[in-house]
């Protein structure tokens, strides 16, 4: 895998992040729950910080900088996987922990692919 098919993978992995950020930003759970509002902001918070590389197209840049911000994307997602049954058990919950796990997951090891490749 080339770093810039890496980047687009993660890319369409994001979409899945950003879909479960704003269901949880909008829920009405998270209006006066803070850990949920810090796992919002975390998720954005890694778009934001790879979101210049993309429009770029400067996967190398990308790449770097999904490294450096994954534990944090990892943290949370552990985090409202965590939460989720205390928030409510409603599908609609169930389902956005799910789709948080899996694409983290599948950043992840994509992001290790691309180590892996490097060394």
């Amino acid at each position: 895998m080339t770093p810039l098919e890496a980047m687009q993978r993660i890319e369409t992995q994001l979409s899945h992040v950003w879909m479960v950020r704003a269901f949880v930003k909008h829920s009405d759970e998270a209006v006066d729950d803070e850990e949920l509002q810090e796992i919002h902001r975390t998720l954005y918070d890694f778009q934001l910080a790879v979101g210049a590389a993309s429009r770029e197209q400067d996967a190398a840049a990308y790449l770097k900088l999904a490294q450096k911000k994954f534990a944090k994307l990892r943290a949370a997602s552990e985090d409202f996987t965590r939460l989720q049954p205390e928030v409510s058990t409603h599908t609609n919950f169930q389902m956005a922990a799910a789709s948080l796990v899996a694409a983290v997951t599948e950043i992840g090891q994509i992001l290790a692919e691309m180590r892996a490749a490097s060394t």
